[in-house]
């Protein structure tokens, strides 16, 4: 009997979604605190943060299932690290936040494309293999760096600040989310184009609640921002890894 293969991600569950918009949001407040607040710029914050990611994958490859806090600590790490791919090519190569969009989305697009190819398959409940979950982590790097383009886009170049910017990627989300409850919308393309959104969506509230007040935000700060999503993240990854796993039947 060959033995049955475990899936190395989470299923998509309530859970995941809270702790995927904390993650986000502290993706935000943290790089800033990194590169603005500790002075270490864009260039040494995002090698630094690279190198950290990179030991966090090995980690996680290393799993042969899901292991809560060693993927969700990876997810943190790559939202941070998303975030600051796209803020580089802004701030320190001048590349047009609309032209940093549109060539994260080919990316992601090309990356379903080879996942698809190469698999035959982009559904998230059969990463079984390093090569799909490969794809998987790639995929989702490439969601962190569009949304972080997208939700900046929005904010920014169209001036709709903080507020109104998360208000609008959060009727996004929940027409999506109509859309798949109600209308039928398929599951897979639901997941991701939610992924994307909750980018924008977590890193507007973060930025609401971590900038000054006179950039329109509401001057927590990004240490204390940043601590109370860590805070909602270490509790509720606590919570997975210590609940009863219920035996097959």
């Amino acid at each position: 009997m060959q033995p049955q293969l475990t899936n190395r991600v989470p299923e998509v569950t309530p859970s995941f979604w809270l702790i995927k918009l904390m993650a986000v949001t502290m993706g935000e407040t943290a790089a800033d605190y990194l590169a603005v607040n500790l002075g270490l710029g864009l260039t040494a914050t995002t090698l630094l943060m690279s190198g950290v990611l990179i030991a966090a994958l090995i980690w996680q490859f290393g799993q042969r299932r899901y292991v809560p806090h060693v993927y969700w600590a990876a997810v943190v790490l790559i939202s941070i690290v998303g975030t600051l791919i796209t803020d580089n090519l802004v701030d320190n190569f001048g590349v047009q936040l609309i032209t940093t969009f549109w060539v994260f989305s080919a990316a992601l697009a090309a990356t379903f494309a080879l996942w698809f190819l190469s698999e035959r398959t982009l559904s998230i409940h059969e990463v079984f293999t390093a090569r799909r979950e490969s794809f998987y982590w790639l995929a989702i790097l490439f969601t962190f760096a569009l949304g972080t383009a997208a939700g900046d886009l929005v904010a920014e170049k169209f001036a709709m600040g903080y507020l109104a910017t998360g208000i609008l990627f959060g009727l996004i989300i929940a027409s999506l989310s109509f859309g798949y409850f109600a209308l039928k919308l398929d599951g897979l393309w639901a997941f991701w184009l939610c992924y994307i959104f909750t980018r924008p969506l977590g890193a507007s509230f973060g930025d609401l609640l971590s900038q000054p007040k006179e950039y329109g935000g509401m001057g927590f700060g990004t240490i204390p921002t940043s601590l109370g999503f860590l805070t909602v993240i270490a509790l509720t990854v606590v919570y997975l890894t210590l609940r009863p796993v219920p035996r097959a039947a």
